[in-house]
């Protein structure tokens, strides 16, 4: 798999191996966790901030059946919102099922993909979640 330039810069983070994790952020006066990257906390309003990788296993909140787009998108799709473990809800296309397979609470994984080139020609690498059944259960990034 050929490694491309992150389609969202500062929200991904993509490793020359090709695996990655979205960027957020955790404050480190109470804890909390952020998604995208934030410079304060809106819970305890600190500014003591820090960047961290999020974990590349969730489980699907809620989603949605997109009908109708624009011309760049073939339709029908999914879009959902993913909670993982730190605490973050994370929305993001869905891939690897057909749309009647997918369900609320099921376990999904993160998915770095290509989102075609920029102007230099870079390959731009994307995230979408994916069904988590079947993957080789592995350690999650912190």
């Amino acid at each position: 798999m050929a490694v491309g330039v992150s389609f969202r810069p500062g929200e991904l983070e993509v490793r020359p191996d090709g695996s990655g994790n979205l960027l957020g952020s955790r404050c480190r006066s109470c804890g909390a966790h952020f998604f995208p990257v934030r410079e304060v906390c809106s819970g305890c309003l600190s500014d003591d901030m820090e960047t961290v990788g999020f974990s590349t296993r969730g489980t699907l909140y809620t989603y949605s059946v997109v009908r109708q787009s624009t011309p760049a998108f073939e339709v029908p799709y999914a879009l959902g919102y993913v909670d993982f473990p730190e605490g973050v809800r994370i929305m993001g296309q869905i891939s690897g099922c057909e749309i009647d397979e997918i369900g609320i609470g099921m376990p999904m994984v993160l998915s770095l993909e290509p989102f075609g080139e920029d102007e230099e020609g870079n390959s731009l690498t994307g995230y979408r979640f994916s069904p988590a059944e079947g993957i080789d259960q592995e350690t999650d990034n912190e």
